[in-house]
């Protein structure tokens, strides 16, 4: 029997195994839906928070931003203060799919855009994180997915083999990234797909019944 063709896999954290998004503390802090799109699309935009994922200090961006819209402080600050309340738990099809893929001795490994300040809870909070034999930071790293050197990292720290290597991601630019440094990508839509998905490269098998 030949061996399989992947034999680890690297999963990026939010949006696929835990359900993180700023909607889920600001419609507490927003009355009105459109208001709270405008602000996220306009203050704390995707990009702004996506550079505490590449290192910049919270205490920084939010002082710098705050600057920019002293009229909306408060909800800028919140951001930080209250980040923990944009974690709403594990997405847990994906979790119970991770917990599979470790019980049939894969090895698994994590590669994730976020902030080297915030991730520490993450991590402490939810014991799935146990599963991973590493899991690479961009914001400790200072390197931010799509950039092909975080996947480069991760290949030469943990000694893997590119064609090898399936990597899951939501997001469609981090996906076509992988793919062309010769990672077997996967894009993450749900957890029926993702495990359809596994189930053809071989490293799980499809239930019968």
């Amino acid at each position: 029997m030949s061996a399989p063709r992947f034999d680890t896999v690297v999963f990026d954290l939010g949006g696929v195994l835990l359900d993180w998004n700023p909607r889920h503390l600001y419609r507490r802090l927003f009355d009105d839906e459109a208001a709270m799109e405008r602000f996220l699309a306009e203050v704390c935009t995707a990009h702004w928070n996506e550079r505490q994922d590449a290192g910049r200090p919270w205490r920084e961006a939010i002082a710098g931003l705050s600057a920019q819209h002293p009229q909306h402080a408060g909800l800028i600050a919140a951001y930080r203060e209250r980040w923990d309340e944009m974690l709403r738990g594990p997405i847990e099809g994906s979790v119970a799919i991770l917990d599979e893929l470790r019980a049939r001795g894969v090895p698994l490994y994590a590669l994730t855009n976020w902030s080297q300040e915030t991730f520490p809870l993450a991590r402490q909070r939810y014991g799935f994180m146990a599963a991973f034999r590493g899991i690479m930071v961009s914001g400790e790293e200072r390197l931010i997915k799509p950039d092909p050197a975080i996947f480069r990292l991760l290949l030469s720290r943990h000694g893997l083999e590119a064609a090898r290597t399936v990597y899951i991601d939501d997001a469609p630019r981090n996906v076509e990234a992988a793919a062309r440094l010769g990672l077997h990508a996967l894009h993450f839509r749900d957890p029926a797909t993702l495990r359809a998905e596994l189930c053809r490269t071989g490293l799980l098998e499809a239930a019968h019944g």
